[in-house]
């Protein structure tokens, strides 16, 4: 979503229409001219808010420093302990300044995602001792082959990448290194580890970083007599920053290149989450085939009612805008990525199934009008979600705040 400078969006226009015409642009820009006082008063605003973003800048000259400390002590970027101490302090002070808090906790944590960033952009991220290597990523043409080739070389090592009708072939790549990374579609998967599994020497690391993991862990393992591990990284190649991003690693074969892996991802500040490909694969049916199947429901749903996007924009609420963002971003991208994802899933079916019970049970309990039934099912989800509740209450609002913040105007 793009802030209220620039464009006008959709959302915008179909509320211009809601009070009655749409805004001219020269009108936009022409407002009428503000009372004297009114215009004092803002060059106070605009004088302080210079001075903050003086210091602002100050505080990241500090952040160099200690990025540099980091760096030669070997220790990691981000500290949730320190983070946290941060964050409760600001708030108390605020609230005895009499300041909103919640403003004052999101206004600092920009602050320490760009703060993170910065030192990972100033090489903090290398300091941790992992052995280096010589890496090749195989699809390493493509996006996420890109950004995994970033992200070793600001470790330290040694990254080729090969693709289709590159010099090294994918072949002669993964001879060549200690290291090889399988970064192509799910559907190439097998077929690319089955060709270049031979290759990868047996003291080597062979890993893959799709969606799916107990088919791709045992093709690795079928075709390689090198340490296997499969990971699938919980983000796509444009995250704004890999700070706190999350990655599953399933250990296939060999400790000691797991644990060379695990120290890697660490360093670079992902948070690793360990699990066998069957408790990936059974935990990716609800994160990703759930989900997607919902958001897909939900997107060819609307384009069948026959009601117009503009239309509905007009009487939008934000969490019927955010459902609106997360469809429309959803089949703006390739459905060769979500097909086989959820195609390929063994326990598609299962939770699929389950949706539609779900769905054709409530449609029941609302075309027969009783409440009581759909009372009943407010407490059974409302157990199961048991105190998440609160933290989902809390986090909603502020997105919610934020996006309505965004969309005004």
């Amino acid at each position: 979503m793009s802030a209220t400078a620039g464009p006008e969006t959709r959302l915008q226009k179909a509320q211009d229409a809601r009070k009655g015409g749409t805004v001219s642009e020269d009108d936009r820009s022409t407002p009428g001219k503000p009372p004297k006082a009114l215009t004092a008063l803002r060059d106070q605003i605009d004088a302080i808010d210079g001075r903050v973003l003086e210091l602002l800048a100050e505080r990241m000259k500090v952040v160099s420093q200690i990025a540099a400390v980091k760096q030669k002590e070997h220790v990691q970027i981000r500290d949730f302990v320190r983070e946290r101490a941060v964050l409760d302090d600001r708030k108390r002070r605020a609230h005895e300044l009499g300041i909103s808090v919640e403003p004052v906790e999101s206004i600092y944590r920009q602050i320490m995602l760009a703060s993170r960033d910065y030192q990972a952009s100033l090489g903090a991220a290398a300091s941790v001792e992992v052995e280096k290597k010589k890496i090749a990523i195989i699809g390493g043409l493509g996006q996420m082959g890109q950004m995994l080739g970033r992200m070793f070389r600001e470790l330290g090592h040694e990254v080729v990448l090969a693709d289709v009708g590159t010099s090294p072939t994918p072949e002669e790549a993964a001879a060549s290194v200690d290291v090889v990374i399988i970064s192509v579609p799910i559907a190439s998967t097998i077929a690319v580890i089955e060709a270049i599994g031979p290759r990868v020497r047996p003291d080597g690391l062979i890993l893959d970083v799709t969606s799916l993991k107990q088919a791709p862990l045992g093709a690795m393992l079928r075709a390689s007599r090198a340490s296997v591990v499969g990971t699938h990284p919980m983000f796509g190649p444009g995250v704004h920053s890999l700070q706190g991003q999350r990655v599953v690693v399933c250990k296939g074969r060999g400790d000691a290149w797991h644990d060379w892996l695990t120290r890697n991802f660490e360093a670079r500040g992902l948070i690793v989450t360990s699990a066998s490909a069957e408790e990936h694969d059974r935990g990716m049916a609800l994160v990703q085939v759930l989900t997607h199947f919902q958001t897909q429901v939900l997107g060819w749903a609307l384009a069948r009612i026959g009601v117009p996007l503009e239309q509905s924009l007009r009487f939008t609420s934000p969490a019927y805008l955010m459902e609106l963002y997360v469809a429309a971003r959803h089949f703006g991208q390739d459905p060769l990525l979500y097909g086989p994802i959820e195609m390929q899933n063994p326990e598609t079916p299962r939770v699929t199934a389950a949706f539609r019970r779900a769905a054709d049970e409530l449609s029941e309990v609302l075309a027969s009008g009783d409440q009581a039934r759909f009372n009943k099912m407010f407490e059974e989800v409302r157990a199961f979600f048991g105190e998440f509740t609160a933290e989902a209450t809390e986090q909603s609002s502020f997105l919610i705040d934020r996006l309505v913040e965004r969309t005004l105007g």
